[in-house]
């Protein structure tokens, strides 16, 4: 059945004659910004990060993903790119530190196993080959942490990437842009991703194409300090203007506005 579309939604006839409007419209959900800017000026967690730092061997550059272990993150691809910077000699573990925390999904699901077993290959396979005493090139943790050791996490990361293969939101980039106070840092973020459509100031990538991701990696690792605050304000001032409270109100105000139209 065909429906007639307005600006003001898409009319729709009922049984007795009358017509009802229904409103379709994007609301893009968005993160609690101030829980992340306080946690991120809290002095125990900057020390925390400080810390982190300090225990992968003071790298000139941390990269970091924060993920459900699922297929559809992309995680394999990103670990693929890094470990061939690695091998071109574009990277080297004394430069640069990739952090991936894979927090346990679907554990007991055949494929998901599979995956796990797949990425810990990968893992053993990079850090077997271009680890040093005193630097790891992955430092990967199966397992979940407590909000205060994510936002140390986020201070601490120089690179945050973003590569899922396909998602719908992906709140992780908001939070680590949230946090990022100090303006520095840079978003590797993936086209399929939703928050992609409202974070432009990132620097997006198809994470099929490996060269591409290389590219865009090595990019966020020279970035000059000057752009990465440019490119940050413009994030920041995105995700602080449209957290969560302003989507609450964005829905609720959409949802009187089709109630008025429907009682007239």
């Amino acid at each position: 059945m065909r429906y007639e579309t307005r600006a003001s939604g898409i009319r729709i006839p009922q049984e007795d004659g009358t017509t009802r409007i229904a409103l379709a419209k994007a609301f893009p959900i968005s993160i609690d910004s101030s829980t992340y800017i306080e946690m991120a000026a809290r002095p125990d967690i900057q020390a925390r990060a400080v810390q982190i730092r300090e225990e992968l061997g003071n790298p000139e550059k941390i990269l970091l993903g924060v993920d459900r272990l699922d297929y559809t993150k992309g995680i394999r691809h990103r670990m693929k790119a890094f470990g061939e910077l690695l091998s071109d000699g574009r990277l080297s573990v004394e430069r640069a530190t990739l952090v991936q925390v894979a927090s346990p999904s679907r554990e007991r699901v055949a494929a998901y196993m599979q995956l796990r077993d797949e990425i810990e290959r990968t893992v053993g396979r990079i850090t077997g080959s271009y680890d040093t005493m005193g630097h790891t090139a992955i430092r990967y943790l199966h397992q979940t942490f407590p909000r205060e050791e994510m936002v140390a996490l986020f201070l601490a990361a120089d690179v945050m990437l973003v590569t899922a293969l396909r998602d719908g939101m992906n709140l992780v980039a908001k939070e680590y842009v949230a946090a990022r106070t100090d303006n520095r840092g840079v978003l590797v973020l993936s086209e399929f991703t939703g928050a992609s459509d409202e974070l432009g100031s990132a620097l997006r990538i198809n994470p099929h194409d490996i060269e591409g991701l290389k590219d865009s990696i090595m990019q966020a690792v020279d970035m000059p300090r000057a752009e990465q605050g440019r490119r940050m304000r413009k994030l920041r001032r995105r995700v602080l203007e449209h957290d969560v409270n302003a989507w609450s109100r964005d829905f609720l105000a959409a949802l009187d506005q089709a109630r008025k139209a429907n009682d007239r």
